[in-house]
């Protein structure tokens, strides 16, 4: 399984939940490949937020290796899973597919959750929330895990 993990620049949101699930594939030696994007192009070749960098450390889990880039045509077929952030990142994502196979692919990541609740991930650049993105990440890459692998976290 190929999971892409999307948000608007790549910084915060999208490196944390790819942080959580290769924390996961790793822990259970998954044969899965996690990588992220962003809609946007601006932050691309940047490191993550370094708030979500120590967010993600408290956790112990390490993200400081990630570079941004902004998801690209290939990404579809390249991923089984593509996995946006909120409403804005999920119908950005759609108006780049080219076919209904890949509009399926695209999915609310929160959905695992709250299932058909289409509930966001707050974009916790401008207020901080970082320990609240990574709790709710966190609790539903848990449930991808479940889901898609058979293993309770």
């Amino acid at each position: 399984m190929k999971v892409l993990m999307v948000c608007l620049g790549n910084i915060c949101r999208s490196p944390l939940a790819h942080g959580i699930l290769q924390s996961r594939i790793d822990q259970f030696k998954l044969p899965w490949i996690v990588d992220s994007a962003g809609t946007g192009g601006w932050h691309s070749g940047e490191s993550p937020d370094y708030r979500a960098i120590l967010e993600a450390r408290k956790h112990g889990v390490d993200i400081s290796q990630q570079s941004a880039r902004q998801i690209k045509l290939a990404d579809f077929t390249n991923f089984d899973l593509i996995l946006a952030m909120d409403t804005q990142n999920f119908n950005d994502i759609r108006s780049l597919t080219q076919n209904q196979d890949e509009k399926n692919k695209v999915k609310m990541i929160m959905n695992f959750s709250f299932p058909e609740k289409n509930v966001p991930v707050p974009d916790p650049y401008y207020d901080g929330r970082f320990s609240v993105v990574f709790e709710m990440l966190e609790e539903a890459i848990d449930k991808l895990v479940l889901q898609y692998a058979g293993i309770e976290v």
